[in-house]
């Protein structure tokens, strides 16, 4: 009998999906929007992504099939169409999450020594792209990392972040004794909100379990546990991290925001002479933590794209027939996926991405709340997702309008080309039938002439 996951894993896949996105991707574009009230943000979003976990645990329960968003939007809504458009949105946000990843990765191997550029190209594109290549490759000749490695993964990246975080404190406090900044004066302010909706994707990596139920053992209760673990164990990671990195770090945050995390471990380990070994270690971590990243996102979002192809929620040329991960999803997505990486900047990529997931959660919470009166459901929990993702939606637009108007030109208009093609495609036999009679009118007008 083939070994199925158990809440160790879970905990490992869940936590290292947010820890690899999470504190090495988007911590400097948080931090760039409010400073030392990072942390808040962090606890913000954190505790919407928990609202919205909750009402998937619960759908979870009430669904009769298991399968995340589509399945639970297509069983309580009965509308196809809507299911197919979640999808799409959510395609659109891993797609976001792994460039976002492969950006990380190539700023993080740059940190390691290599040079700025190779020959007059840009080396960090490269580096993106290149990363994104190899994952698709080991995914095409099967290769997957299995639970026993996951957990060796995420314990390692995880306990140098804790060695990072409880070191920072420890040198802030008693090596080198300085006041540590919270941010106080930002606390009351729209920052740490704004920056919580920007930050949204960092907590997305819970849900891929819903689409690997089948290898779980007893899936319900062993993903309940799960996600009730892994979020608020991100969020305390976190809050650890950008404490020390805000206050250790604030010229690096100024300079290479995108990498600030390693610069945090200077100062530290300076102190006893091995300032060079902290960078590298946070560097390593990075590259192990955005690699493994994409490697997850890429399988469990090819085997997703395959089952909406069978649903009929796409079309039959982005998968193939057969067993196991389709090659064409995995060619697609990854194409998809470095084409963004390698053109676009990560606050764009970040933010995009975080837009999909904001929608999506907020969809399933709403669902969820409509369903209060059920035993699993519990009203205010669910109302807190609603409330949540609604309130980051416009105020992340507002900020990015306001504060970064390049970066809103090209989330929007990514947002409306994703909607124009979902429309297209969800839509296409109405329009086909429109067309058609256009033509047939258009042919009776020229006979009649």
């Amino acid at each position: 009998m083939s070994h199925r996951l158990g809440l160790v894993e879970c905990v490992s896949i869940a936590l290292g999906g947010m820890i690899g996105g999470g504190i090495f991707a988007v911590l400097g574009v948080v931090a760039g929007i409010t400073g030392p009230a990072t942390w808040l943000a962090f606890v913000l979003a954190g505790v919407v992504a928990l609202c919205a976990g909750h009402s998937y645990i619960a759908l979870n329960r009430l669904a009769d099939e298991r399968g995340g968003s589509v399945s639970f939007v297509q069983h309580f809504t009965g509308n196809t169409t809507v299911a197919g458009m979640v999808g799409w949105t959510l395609l659109f946000g891993y797609v976001g999450s792994m460039a976002m990843y492969a950006f990380a990765f190539g700023q993080f191997a740059l940190r390691l020594g290599l040079p700025e550029t190779a020959f007059g190209v840009p080396l960090r594109p490269l580096l993106s792209v290149a990363v994104v290549g190899t994952f698709v490759g080991l995914n095409l000749l099967g290769s997957r990392a299995t639970g026993t490695v996951e957990n060796l993964l995420v314990g390692g990246k995880v306990g140098i972040l804790l060695a990072l975080g409880v070191g920072g404190i420890v040198y802030a406090t008693a090596i080198e004794p300085r006041p540590l900044s919270f941010g106080d004066s930002s606390l009351i302010a729209t920052g740490p909100v704004v920056a919580a909706a920007i930050s949204f994707v960092a907590f997305q990596g819970w849900q891929l379990l819903f689409y690997d139920q089948p290898s779980i053992e007893e899936p319900v209760e062993t993903i309940r546990r799960a996600v009730y673990v892994a979020i608020p164990a991100a969020v305390a990671i976190y809050v650890l991290v950008a404490v020390t990195t805000t206050n250790l770090a604030s010229d690096a945050l100024q300079s290479h925001p995108h990498t600030a995390l390693a610069s945090a471990a200077e100062p530290m380990l300076g102190a006893v002479g091995y300032a060079s070994v902290g960078v590298t270690a946070v560097a390593i971590a990075a590259l192990f933590s955005t690699g493994s990243a994409i490697n997850a996102t890429l399988f469990s979002s090819a085997h997703f794209a395959r089952g909406m192809v069978s649903s009929d929620l796409l079309p039959d040329r982005v998968a193939d027939d057969g067993e196991g991960v389709s090659a064409r999803s995995l060619l697609v997505l990854g194409g998809v996926t470095a084409l963004l990486t390698g053109l676009g900047s990560l606050d764009a990529i970040t933010s995009f991405a975080s837009l999909s997931f904001i929608v999506v959660f907020g969809a399933m919470s709403s669902i969820a709340f409509r369903h209060r009166d059920s035993d699993p459901v519990v009203g205010s929990v669910a109302l807190g997702g609603v409330v949540g993702t609604a309130a980051f939606f416009p105020l992340m637009f507002s900020h990015l309008y306001r504060k970064e108007p390049g970066t809103f030109v090209a989330v929007v208009a990514l947002a409306v080309g994703a909607l124009a093609v979902e429309l297209a495609y969800f839509e296409r036999n109405r329009l086909r039938e429109e067309i058609e009679a256009f033509e047939a009118d258009l042919e009776a007008a020229l006979t009649d002439d």
